[in-house]
């Protein structure tokens, strides 16, 4: 048979790598983007065995160029793909079969660590959510990313998208989530600051939920330094920020929105005459690491974290580059023990909530 197809499932524990699913099909680009990014991953990381879903003879060929790795992959067919554009509930019913389907399959079978996708967003917290149902004490999943901070650092962002509305309950949970993902991804921040993203410090501001939550976490055991306004998100004055998804998505937007026009400006004004051009020269070797240190690819890759199984979000217009970075967000996040911890700070967390009830 020509293609590396496994004819039967293989268990994570006869091997020692670290196996990821990859929706082959999904994003603006597809295979012109996931092949190379697959490609560029394993040539990087040589403990990793990567599942690629989607239709045989197509990936086939994007791969013939990569038979030098061709035992630390493998094809997984999937006849269906789910458009950019289709409604979550069609693809739910009605794409049993499409790429993104079988690849979080392969993580609700234990084949796979994790599933990366670039694929429809709604339909893919809707599959996900379906097929790995969520920790025990959560509501609903999130979606969180790493942003990045000054000092080089960064903070945690949930939820992104998910959830429009949430009670405060949920942004507590968000909360406790957000910083096991921290402390996990981060060993050295044992304690993670936490905020509260609203429009205003102080205590009093924001809305009546805002203001609940506000009293959840304070009474909770996570380290909460309070309010966090928009103009501080970069001020590494927080490990975790947390906020609904209207709120988290419309910040997220409007700092690649505001990236994007400071890039262009900039470039605009160094091309403006001859002085500025040879101005461009010299401040090169600084533009290009300022360029580097915020460029959206690096930070490309969010998790629905939440669920019982990793599955990270590719931006779907993104380049190899920014995928192959969400494929190693879900190498590193399959090397933590993130789920169970999850779930142990939520009923120690729900344990208190209870407690305070009971004492009022």
């Amino acid at each position: 048979m020509k293609y590396m197809i496994y004819n039967k499932p293989f268990l994570l524990s006869d091997i020692f790598m670290i196996t990821i699913a990859i929706d082959m099909m999904g994003g603006d680009a597809g295979l012109a983007v996931t092949a190379p990014a697959c490609a560029d991953f394993l040539n990087r990381y040589s403990d990793a065995h990567l599942l690629l879903v989607g239709q045989e003879d197509a990936i086939y060929q994007a791969f013939q160029a990569y038979n030098h790795l061709q035992e630390r992959w493998t094809i997984i067919p999937a006849t269906e793909i789910v458009a950019m554009d289709e409604a979550p509930q069609h693809a739910l019913k009605h794409k049993k079969d499409s790429s993104m389907r079988v690849a979080i399959n392969q993580v609700k079978e234990g084949t796979a660590s994790a599933a990366v996708s670039a694929g429809n967003t709604g339909a893919l917290m809707a599959t996900a959510k379906f097929v790995l149902k969520t920790l025990n004490g959560i509501q609903r999943p999130a979606i969180a990313k790493f942003l990045p901070t000054k000092n080089n650092d960064t903070i945690c962002a949930l939820d992104l998208g998910a959830n429009v509305d949430c009670p405060s309950e949920q942004l507590l949970q968000f909360a406790v989530m957000g910083s096991q993902l921290v402390k996990a991804m981060h060993p050295e921040k044992s304690n993670p600051r936490v905020a509260l993203l609203n429009i205003g410090t102080e205590e009093i501001k924001g809305t009546d939920t805002i203001k609940m939550a506000y009293s959840l976490l304070s009474q909770s055991q996570l380290n909460f330094v309070g309010n966090m306004e928009g103009s501080e998100i970069f001020d590494n004055r927080a490990d975790v920020m947390v906020c609904d998804g209207f709120v988290g998505n419309i910040a997220l937007k409007t700092i690649e929105g505001t990236a994007h026009f400071m890039g262009n400006a900039i470039k605009n004004e160094f091309k403006n005459n001859l002085y500025s051009k040879f101005s461009a020269v010299l401040a090169l070797p600084v533009l290009n690491k300022f360029k580097k240190q915020f460029d959206p690819r690096r930070y490309n890759g969010a998790i629905f974290l939440g669920l019982r199984g990793i599955v990270i979000k590719s931006h779907g217009g993104t380049d190899a580059l920014g995928f192959g970075y969400a494929i190693e967000e879900a190498y590193r996040e399959a090397q933590t023990n993130l789920l169970s911890k999850i779930e142990e700070a939520i009923a120690v967390e729900l344990t208190s909530i209870e407690e305070n009830t009971t004492k009022e």
